[in-house]
């Protein structure tokens, strides 16, 4: 330690000095140990980089061995399928361009932003290059040992083995550096082997076809990495803005919101914003999936990433390129991978493993029977590198992400939006799935069907009085009143001393008087005489009508019926959810029981239960989940965050645009089409089953190669064929779930 400086009037210690304990962490238990609380200033910041060349597992771990070695790293974050790193760090201790630094001493490359650069033509690849040059080397050499001039092909052999060998032995050195074995360690290590035994031929055909696996495993990925980039493809770089009268054209970046923007026909919509001039139809299959183009007038919202198809748009910005539906759409999507299935964990484990557990046993293969059976050693020493050879593939290890990042894409592009694997997993298992009943099986938009005065009032002045009330809230059904009065062009004022009863109605004082207005539990715990009309209500209810009571501190004034319509298209999404094997369909609502059960009648669920308040909802799920199995929670993402956090999952209607219900949900559907669920549970156990084939054809070779090598039956080459076949064909099997 330098100095140390210590300001009593703003209790701020200041510390100087170098050292392996001058570090936040040191200091803060320094200090906490001699009997003083710290409240250390967070300084640190934050970097996301883009890593070239990382295309399996391996790279993965000893991307983290080597961040985890570096001082001043206070977390870090790595994602195989965005081939992305996300470090907070201590500038203090350590920059960027050390962070880069250790990176390129694994033989790959990192670099500060994905940008959005057209890639190289595949025969452009170093990679692509180097296997091609092998390949030649290795067929000159082959012809000219087959007409009888050994020594330069042996020469051009060793040729073709040093520039297809270059860059798994670079990852592969680079990997013993930090004491850890991966795939191309076995790899290298088994080409030296045929070397050591002067089989300098299948020394290049091993490195070759490795190469060419690689290669091959490499494509593969990028294409379900394409997934991502499609929806990076989406986000427009400039927009055109009035600026003094001037149309301006700037990167999106530096527009903010309440800036007027204009979108021409035929242009992608730059910005989340609201249409103040113009009308047009637009397409916004990106964002929701829904394939028919919707009319936008002014006041509509639009979304960034969606197409401007006929008029021109004046459009206020809502919200900053950082902010709009489509970038949490694509930060959701990138986010989902650190969000691990038990699929993808288990596959992280089990590559951690074998790699370790295949190097042992090769060598043991080499040693044991040498030693102490008397074996030939060229003999065991040719199977133990045979072991090698066929444990060389990342197919197990890549095959799991493939399949994950493959069906989140897809469900993306469908307005489908998985927040992890982990989500994607569990929808396969879920037996029982509970619809909120307002916006959700209902269109949401209630609307006033009856106003029946009770007493002295008119209908006009019970209307009247009940928007008065309603316009200070923010329910639906009080919207739906209000409404109704504006319509009619009834006269109202907001009333004064407007209190919310939660779960009941709501309070409030007009002209100098008190009312009060909601169901009927509010006026029972008042204590006002409802018999009188109950036959009323019941008769109401059971129509499929919502009844509101208003009333003054003595008496009820009026009952109004409301009424909501069933989505078109829930009674067809709830069948085929039944089709799929959901076993119980139920419906939760605060409303009234013959209301509850006209909707469920229609909607076809197995039950519902009516009068619920948000808290009832929350114990209702935990019971359903005892009975019944995993279980789905199905709302708005607002008003239903409590019970969807308690379900299994948590899946929310109509998210485009609605930022909470974007970050409450497991699954969120973009669109209010019902029939997004059940190609959403579809895609799930699609997915599932496609993770549990890839896993049993690895594991079925691995238990094929392994006993053959180990008794010789399988040669290098054969059995190196076999396994880059395997471990291709069980990605390319993922890659499958990229189709509808």
């Amino acid at each position: 330690m330098k100095s140390a400086e210590y300001n009593i009037a703003t209790s701020q210690l200041k510390i100087e000095g170098k050292g392996p304990n001058m570090n936040r962490k040191s200091i803060v238990q320094f200090v906490e140990k001699i009997g003083h609380k710290v409240e250390a200033e967070d300084k640190t910041k934050s970097v996301v980089l883009h890593i070239e060349g990382m295309d399996c597992e391996d790279e993965v771990s000893l991307i983290e061995k080597k961040m985890k070695s570096l001082k001043g790293l206070e977390s870090f974050q790595v994602d195989l399928m965005s081939q992305t790193l996300r470090v907070q760090y201590d500038p203090a201790l350590l920059s960027v361009q050390e962070i880069i630094k250790s990176i390129a001493e694994t033989g790959m490359k990192a670099r500060l932003e994905r940008k959005r650069v057209k890639g190289k033509a595949w025969w452009k690849e170093p990679r692509t290059l180097s296997l091609i040059s092998c390949g030649v080397f290795m067929m000159v050499a082959f012809v000219l040992e087959k007409t009888g001039i050994e020594l330069p092909s042996t020469i051009l052999y060793a040729i073709a083995v040093s520039v297809g060998g270059y860059y798994p032995a670079r990852m592969g050195l680079a990997a013993l550096k930090t004491l850890t074995l991966n795939i191309r360690t076995l790899m290298v290590s088994g080409a030296i082997g045929a070397i050591f035994l002067g089989l300098w031929e299948e020394a290049a055909i091993l490195v070759f076809i490795y190469s060419l696996g690689d290669v091959l495993e490499a494509y593969a990925v990028d294409r379900a990495r394409g997934a991502l980039r499609s929806l990076l493809e989406l986000m427009p770089k400039e927009a055109t803005v009035i600026r003094n009268g001037q149309e301006l054209t700037l990167p999106v970046e530096e527009v903010k919101t309440g800036e007027i923007i204009i979108i021409k026909p035929g242009e992608r919509i730059p910005l989340d914003g609201r249409v103040i001039s113009g009308s047009s139809a637009v397409d916004e299959a990106p964002i929701t999936g829904e394939p028919i183009p919707l009319v936008k007038e002014k006041g509509m919202e639009v979304f960034a990433g969606t197409v401007n198809q006929r008029g021109v748009l004046e459009v206020e910005v809502t919200k900053i390129s950082k902010d709009t539906t489509l970038a949490r759409i694509i930060h959701s999507v990138e986010e989902a991978q650190a969000k691990k299935s038990s699929f993808q964990r288990f596959g992280e484990t089990f590559g951690r493993i074998y790699t370790p557990a295949m190097f042992a046993l090769a060598l043991g293969v080499m040693a044991i029977p040498v030693w102490f059976l008397g074996g030939i050693w060229s003999q065991w020493f040719y199977r133990g590198l045979v072991v090698l050879v066929v444990s060389c593939s990342c197919g197990i290890a890549l095959s799991i992400p493939v399949a994950v990042v493959s069906a989140i894409g897809n469900a993306a592009r469908n307005g489908i939006l998985f927040k992890g694997g982990v989500h994607l997993e569990s929808a396969a298992s879920i037996k029982t799935i509970a619809f909120d009943k307002t916006g959700t099986l209902t269109i949401g938009r209630p609307q006033v069907i009856d106003v029946i005065p009770i007493g002295n009032l008119s209908r006009n002045e019970v209307l009247g009085l009940s928007a008065s009330l309603e316009s200070r809230s923010e329910h639906p059904l009080g919207e739906a009143v209000v409404r109704k009065a504006r319509e009619e062009e009834i006269p109202f004022c907001p009333a004064d001393d407007f209190e919310a009863l939660v779960g009941l109605g709501a309070r409030g004082r007009v002209n100098g008087r008190d009312f009060f207005i909601g169901g009927v539990r509010l006026f029972l715990e008042r204590k006002m005489p409802v018999e009188p009309i109950q036959p009323l209500l019941s008769s109401l209810e059971e129509q499929g009508k919502t009844t509101i009571l208003i009333g003054d501190q003595e008496k009820i004034l009026g009952v109004i019926a409301i009424a909501d319509r069933l989505r078109f298209e829930a009674k067809e999404a709830i069948q085929r959810l039944k089709e799929i094997g959901i076993r119980q369909v139920v419906m939760l609502t605060g409303d009234n029981d013959g209301t509850a059960k006209a909707i469920a009648r229609e909607a076809g669920v197995d039950q519902y239960f009516a009068r619920l308040l948000p808290e009832d909802k929350v114990k209702k799920v935990k019971q359903l989940r005892q009975g019944n199995g995993r279980i789905a929670m199905v709302g708005d993402g607002i008003n239903d965050a409590p019970a969807m956090a308690v379900a299994d999952l948590g899946i929310a209607m109509g998210a485009a645009g609605t930022d909470i219900a974007l970050e409450t949900a497991d699954i969120a559907l973009m669109s209010d089409d019902l029939l997004k669920l059940p190609v959403a549970f579809i895609l799930s156990r699609r997915t599932v089953r496609n993770i549990r084939q890839n896993l049993i054809l690895s594991l079925a070779i691995i238990a094929f190669l392994v006993p053959a090598a180990l008794t010789g039956w399988i040669g290098m080459v054969p059995g190196l064929l076999v396994n880059e076949a395997g471990g291709l064909a069980v990605i390319l099997n993922g890659l499958r779930l990229l189709k509808d």
